[in-house]
């Protein structure tokens, strides 16, 4: 029996990447703060859904994952897609504090959770989606590009860890570029949008092929290349902007 968990399903890609998986007759675990929103998924697929109320930033939230885990009889499967972030060029305190509590804390302590379970129970598959934003600090939105770096080295260093110990235990590291979801509601317009729809598709795709990483799309692939060819001294004179 094919068995996933997906952290982030009320809304956006964790949604429509839980859609996805349930059309390929997977067992899900869905999982949010938000439940009322998830409900719609479990009366589509009332066989395949369990629900589970989790806030990644609460400190009974790794507990509440081993719960979930354990009424689902196990889990192959991790998809990891909750997170925050916002342009900050004020650099209010609260939207810096908020990211970092959603994006770090929160992350960090789902991430340890399943891989140490995974680490217990024969290996599994962890995917979470960080940003193209932790290519390089910005300026419009310090934490969030700082968080997503974190996000991206973590995983880079928790798969360098698993082959270290021997582990059964594959990752993926989703980067997404500008999104149409609720997390760009802000009233900005933001250049070279994607479609949840198609970004769900790149991500499932990517995780049945086991890729390390998966930069989505090929555009955001070219720009981050060339961002990354970009000597820090002229980086930080740039005036990069990622919305108008």
């Amino acid at each position: 029996m094919k068995r996933a968990i997906v952290i982030g399903a009320s809304s956006g890609i964790g949604k429509e990447v839980a859609r996805l998986l349930l059309a390929d007759d997977w067992h899900l675990g869905v999982a949010a703060r938000r439940t009322e929103l998830l409900e719609e998924l479990r009366s589509e697929y009332p066989e395949l859904v369990t629900v589970a109320e989790i806030d990644v930033t609460s400190e009974d939230a790794p507990r509440k994952l081993l719960d979930l885990i354990d009424e689902m009889g196990g889990v192959g499967l991790f998809f990891y897609s909750s997170g925050i972030g916002k342009q900050n060029m004020l650099l209010d305190k609260e939207i810096e504090m908020r990211t970092v509590e959603t994006n770090v804390k929160g992350f960090t302590q789902m991430i340890d959770t399943i891989y140490n379970y995974m680490s217990e129970h024969q290996g599994g598959h962890i995917a979470a989606i960080s940003s193209i934003a932790s290519t390089k600090g910005l300026g419009a939105a310090p934490s969030y590009s700082a968080t997503k770096s974190f996000q991206a080295h973590y995983i880079e260093a928790l798969q360098q860890q698993a082959n270290m110990r021997n582990l059964n235990i594959r990752f993926t590291d989703i980067q997404p570029g500008f999104v149409d979801t609720a997390l760009l509601g802000d009233g900005h317009k933001y250049p070279l949008l994607l479609r949840t729809e198609d970004v769900a598709r790149q991500i499932v795709s990517a995780v049945y092929k086991e890729k390390g990483r998966c930069i989505i799309d090929w555009r955001y692939r070219l720009l981050t290349f060339f961002w990354r060819l970009i000597p820090r001294w002229l980086w930080v004179r740039l005036k990069i902007k990622t919305a108008s």
